[in-house]
């Protein structure tokens, strides 16, 4: 297992589920802070109609995942606020739309699209240093968000109608937080595909749930676990040969059974 570590591909999908437990803690604190798990899911097969509209017109599908993204969380925040919708109900809208243009264009597109299988599954060992990079400056322009916003993105996200009421900049956040959500789901759909991302967005924040519920240390927490899950795929991935991204999610899945457990023997010990 330790030779493939001299192996630059190996290396690069190192550092990038490193990124990836980072920025998927911060976003996925937000979105299950703000019970908008669903958002996740929505932006994610939006992205669909991106990647296969990139392909039918022979251009980016990632640049083309992205604007669908940015412009379909855009949406879901503007169909709540302005038509008083609620944000499920919008998020069906946009989910269902993106996979129907998604499959209309893929369709449309002449030939095999032999990439279309790593969107939807993810193979984090084909990272480039150039998505690093991108993955980078990403991770960089979210932390010092963050630490510039921590407490007011903290009280949007656990009462945004108390924040409203206390004077402070809710839409800001709302709009700046769902185009953070929307570029960490473009950039991750690489890594573990469209299928599985829901999971790695939510799975280590459920878990980190059980010990804590403030804001920050669920942040830290969940990036924790996040982070150990993700190398420890990685790694095990090169012994049995199997999907990494699968075996990623199975760990965090074994955690939160673990953490449950284990949070029900401390009860019942102290009753």
């Amino acid at each position: 297992m330790l030779q493939y570590l001299q192996y630059s591909f190996f290396q690069q999908a190192l550092a990038a589920v490193v990124l990836l437990s980072v920025c998927s803690a911060v976003i996925g604190t937000y979105i299950i802070s703000r019970r908008l798990v669903a958002i996740s899911g929505g932006i994610t097969h939006a992205c669909f109609g991106g990647l296969g509209l990139g392909y039918f017109l022979g251009v980016s599908p990632v640049a083309m995942a992205a604007l669908f993204a940015i412009g379909s969380s855009a949406a879901v925040e503007s169909m709540s606020e302005r038509f008083h919708l609620r944000q499920d109900s919008a998020i069906a809208v946009i989910w269902a739309l993106g996979m129907a243009l998604g499959v209309l264009f893929v369709f449309m597109t002449p030939g095999y699209v032999p990439e279309l299988n790593a969107f939807l599954f993810g193979n984090i060992l084909t990272v480039s240093p150039s998505d690093l990079w991108i993955f980078g400056a990403y991770a960089v322009l979210l932390a010092a968000f963050f630490i510039w916003k921590r407490r007011t993105i903290a009280a949007v996200a656990f009462d945004r109608d108390f924040a409203a009421v206390s004077g402070l900049p809710v839409r800001f956040i709302s709009y700046t937080m769902t185009v953070f959500v929307a570029v960490c789901i473009v950039l991750t759909i690489r890594l573990v595909g469209v299928m599985l991302l829901m999971s790695v967005m939510s799975l280590p924040i459920i878990t980190a749930e059980i010990f804590c519920h403030r804001f920050t240390p669920l942040m830290l927490l969940s990036a924790a676990i996040s982070l150990v899950a993700s190398v420890a795929g990685l790694l095990l991935s090169t012994i049995i040969d199997v999907p990494c991204s699968a075996l990623i999610v199975l760990l965090l899945a074994a955690f939160f059974i673990i953490a449950k457990a284990v949070s029900a023997i401390v009860v019942r010990g102290n009753k």
